[in-house]
């Protein structure tokens, strides 16, 4: 035997296949290597292929169902506290029934139609004691928005709220009242206004200009009728 290398002592000899002739452990490995190559690449592209299907599939999955708009409940409208008052017009006039209002102090409230501007003016019926509720004296009629300012005007039958509300402390009966000037009217007192006109509902205390604007009452039966504003 010719001498070895060290390295070629160590190194077993291939052995040799029947039919294979002369083939070498090179030759051998050269030959495998195309295929695992193929193999690796197809291994490779169907990894891939079912990873990107699953991704494709879990997209779809997960993504949320598109929810129905809530539906949200809108309030009905509150009612419309005029809607029930009595709306006076030139073509009906009609504010009250003679006994409807036939206790002192009683009071109705209404709308009366301006000719001028055709808006509905919120006024109110006072039932005058001492006086025939037959007869148009028995009345005062007077629209509720202050003559001057933006101002609304009330109807004080409670004599504590004068006392509290305005400071009012020598009345004794109801009065018309102005909250914004604290302000009050008594309905059982004359004012003189300049050029010698006189109007039911004198100031009392407060700083307002004057009285508030009257509304001309008549009676026909027993229908008691606002026919025309100051």
């Amino acid at each position: 035997m010719a001498d070895q290398s060290p390295a070629d002592r160590f190194k077993p000899d291939m052995p040799e296949i029947p039919g294979i002739a002369g083939q070498s452990r090179k030759s051998a490995s050269k030959n495998l290597t195309p295929g695992l190559v193929i193999g690796g690449l197809a291994a490779l592209i169907l990894v891939l292929f079912l990873a990107g299907r699953w991704l494709f599939h879990s997209k779809q999955t997960d993504v949320p169902a598109v929810q129905s708009t809530p539906q949200i409940e809108v309030p009905p409208p509150a009612p419309d506290p005029t809607a029930s008052l009595p709306h006076v017009t030139d073509t009906a006039p009609q504010v009250a029934m003679v006994a409807a209002m036939a206790k002192p102090w009683s009071s109705q409230q209404f709308l009366f139609r301006s000719p001028v501007t055709g808006a509905n003016i919120p006024a109110i019926l006072i039932r005058l004691p001492d006086s025939s509720a037959s007869q148009p004296s028995g009345y005062w009629a007077l629209q509720l928005k202050a003559a001057f300012g933006d101002c609304q005007l009330e109807y004080v039958a409670d004599l504590k709220k004068l006392k509290s509300d305005y400071d009012y402390r020598g009345a004794r009966h109801p009065m018309v009242g102005n909250p914004c000037t604290r302000s009050l009217f008594d309905p059982l007192r004359m004012a003189n206004l300049p050029g010698n006109v006189w109007v039911r509902g004198a100031m009392v205390q407060g700083s307002d200009l004057r009285p508030p604007l009257g509304i001309e009452i008549q009676i026909k039966e027993d229908h008691i009728l606002a026919v025309r504003m100051e």
